[in-house]
């Protein structure tokens, strides 16, 4: 690692669709997910617009196993991690880059009260100790009729 360097990135947003986990040959899982973002702004004639950014989002081992079995369509998730950018030749002979976070951390977002109404107690005791193994962060489980997808 060089001094004097920080790759690091924070997000906050909803997922396009549920992840897609799989494993490696050998053995160690890893879930891939979109996440989008928005930003609003009052354009000068004081209308209200927004952009919508889509993150692709690479998590690995329980972590990833964690976001394949809790995480769905239109979850708010807290994500941290860091940006990972690669390259690949098309059918064409044009070099392409795609950059994407690996993910270090991931909370998801909601009321506190919702969480154990929706949850059964094993899978609440599941997060409860992927907490302590600090492989997630204290996790909330919003109101489905939040969800705008």
């Amino acid at each position: 690692m060089s001094k004097g360097t920080i790759n690091k990135v924070i997000l906050i947003g909803r997922l396009g669709a549920d992840p897609i986990l799989r494993y490696t040959p050998e053995g160690i899982a890893v879930a891939n997910f979109n996440l989008a973002t928005d930003q609003a702004w009052k354009s000068q004639e004081g209308e209200v617009k927004t952009k919508t950014d889509w993150h692709s989002i690479t998590a690995w081992r329980k972590l990833a196993e964690f976001c394949g079995e809790y995480l769905k369509k239109g979850s708010l998730v807290y994500v941290e991690g860091r940006l990972e950018t690669s390259s690949y030749t098309d059918e064409d002979g044009n070099k392409k880059y795609s950059t994407k976070v690996l993910a270090e951390h991931m909370q998801i977002l909601g009321p506190k009260a919702e969480q154990e109404e929706k949850l059964s107690k094993e899978t609440i005791d599941k997060i409860k100790e992927s907490e302590k193994e600090g492989i997630i962060e204290p996790t909330e489980i919003e109101k489905e009729s939040d969800i705008p997808f």
